[in-house]
């Protein structure tokens, strides 16, 4: 069971890599290069292929082996840091964008194939929950390192040095991969299950309608289809301008690589890690009732920080405060909607229930990246202020939104089938 841990821990480190470069990283280094909030805002676009992960799917699922898909995958991660090692990000805006996309796009294409792995290797209850933490842990470590541990060392290391590092990195991980014996039973049982597969999906695979018809029919579907798309808005927002706030008037780079790229993700950890635990005592409809007035009140707070200009000690303690508050809900809320969106699936009929999770996972994505892309582009026509008032509407719209299917829609029927004994 360790073996399978580290593995999948591993993974998953390298994959949050990409998000970690340019969800911290990259647009504090843009700012402070004098790039606009809408430019920076934009950048978001590169996640993309995490949207269209889903159409590309099924040629993961059908050709070749985890094995050969891992480790091309991880070797392409490789070979576009090397290439970007020999930019220069002042100069070559467009070539560190097209590093970005090409980074993205081979991670989506990973998280596909590791998480088949994942289903594969892992058995029961008790592996299950320990490799969902594997996931959560490991993605969001590897994102620390880039967007925190990396920013903090860019001015000593520089930009290329920082792309060698993450060369040897991939480098090791897709040699550790292609001599992993746990993917040695995985690949058998992948090749054993393939004909069975084919023959069982034809049908449904030459009438694509048919699998979405089914999907939208699943109960629970449309008000999780809703909820997935938006209930990041306003918390989206947020974690993406108020670090760009600091950086005017508080903080400097190396500063926020530190306390908002590090300390904060490792209470967006513990959050995640937390939600598991509770989940095991408590109903999902009742904490996320509660959980999410919690994110709008600490919205209210980090919004008050917004009026003070003023560089002080007293503000750069509150504004981490602020932060690690917010990441802390936010992984804890992560951990309960992907719960919600697994209860949701299982109602499925078992042959589309991969299709239908892939769905819903592809759509929370796109809910997160388009109000992201957007952010930049509201703060720069309406000032910080304005913009915060907004985000938390948003904010305050989820909660009531989540609030009314605890006692009368989605979140009612998990509320009673869940309590604790």
């Amino acid at each position: 069971m360790n073996d399978k841990l580290v593995f999948l821990g591993l993974l998953y480190f390298v994959q949050g890599i990409p998000y970690g470069l340019q969800s911290s990283l990259l647009p504090i280094y843009l700012r402070g290069a004098g790039h606009s909030l809408t430019r920076i805002g934009f950048t978001k676009i590169l996640y993309f292929p995490w949207v269209l992960k889903v159409l590309w799917a099924p040629f993961v699922d059908r050709f070749g082996t985890k094995r050969r898909w891992l480790v091309g995958m991880v070797s392409g991660l490789a070979l576009t840091c090397l290439s970007s090692a020999a930019l220069a990000p002042e100069a070559h805006i467009w070539g560190v964008a097209g590093t970005l996309l090409a980074m993205n796009c081979l991670a989506s294409v990973q998280d596909i194939a590791v998480d088949g792995v994942a289903v594969a290797l892992l058995k029961g209850r008790g592996e299950l929950g320990l490799g969902n933490t594997a996931q959560v842990v490991g993605y969001k470590a590897g994102s620390v390192f880039a967007g925190g541990g990396l920013l903090a060392v860019i001015d000593v290391a520089g930009w290329s040095w920082m792309f060698m590092l993450l060369t040897f990195v991939y480098a090791g991980v897709a040699l550790f991969v292609l001599g992993a014996p746990v993917l040695d039973d995985e690949t058998l049982r992948g090749q054993q299950a393939d004909g069975g597969r084919r023959g069982g999906q034809g049908a449904d695979g030459m009438r694509p309608w048919r699998v979405w018809r089914k999907m939208l029919a699943v109960p629970g579907t449309p008000w999780t289809v809703l909820y997935v798309l938006t209930y990041k808005l306003g918390e989206q927002g947020a974690v993406t301008m108020f670090p760009l706030f600091l950086l005017d008037h508080h903080m400097t780079a190396r500063e926020l690589g530190f306390w908002n790229g590090v300390i904060a993700m490792g209470f967006s950890i513990c959050g995640s890690s937390l939600g598991g635990v509770l989940l095991a005592q408590f109903s999902i409809g009742a904490l996320m009732r509660r959980v999410f007035v919690l994110r709008t009140v600490s919205m209210v707070f980090q919004s008050s920080l917004l009026t003070v200009l003023e560089p002080s000690a007293l503000m750069k303690g509150m504004a981490v405060l602020s932060m690690s508050v917010q990441h802390f809900l936010g992984g804890l809320i992560t951990t309960l909607t992907f719960t919600t969106m697994m209860h949701c699936t299982q109602r499925a009929e078992e042959s589309i229930q991969a299709t239908h999770y892939s769905f819903l996972a592809t759509l929370e994505v796109l809910g997160k990246l388009t109000f992201s892309a957007l952010a930049g582009g509201v703060v720069d026509w309406f000032g910080f202020q304005v913009a915060y008032l907004f985000f938390l509407t948003l904010s305050a719209g989820t909660a009531l939104h989540v609030w009314t299917a605890t006692f009368t829609g989605a979140l009612r029927e998990h509320q009673l089938k869940e309590q604790p004994k």
